[in-house]
C-alpha cells in the first residue's frame, strides 16, 4: 500500500460519498413507487362499457355503437329495419 499521510481520510470520505449516493438512489426509487400508487387508473380501466346484444342477429357490441329502437338494440340500420328475429 502507499504510505500517504491522508490516505485513511480519503477512504472515509469515499465511503461517506458512496453512502450518500446509495441514499439518493433508494429515495428516488421510493418516490417513483409512491407516484405510481397515486396515478389515476389507465384509460383501459376507465373506458369499460356495457355490452348489448343485437335483437336480430345476436352479435354483442358496445352500447355506444348500438342502435336503440323499440326497446331493442341493433347492430346495423339494416337489422333495425328487419326487426327482431
Amino acid at each position: 500500500m502507499l504510505s500517504c499521510p491522508g490516505f485513511p481520510e480519503r477512504r472515509a470520505v469515499i465511503k461517506i460519498l458512496l453512502l450518500i449516493a446509495i441514499g439518493f438512489v433508494v429515495w428516488g426509487v421510493l418516490r417513483a413507487y409512491q407516484r405510481s400508487l397515486s396515478k389515476p387508473p389507465s384509460s383501459r380501466e376507465r373506458d369499460v362499457e356495457d355490452m348489448v346484444k343485437c335483437a336480430h342477429c345476436g352479435v354483442n357490441l358496445p352500447r355506444s355503437e348500438a342502435i336503440y329502437s323499440g326497446g331493442n338494440f341493433f347492430c346495423t340500420p339494416e337489422h333495425q329495419r328487419l326487426g327482431r328475429k
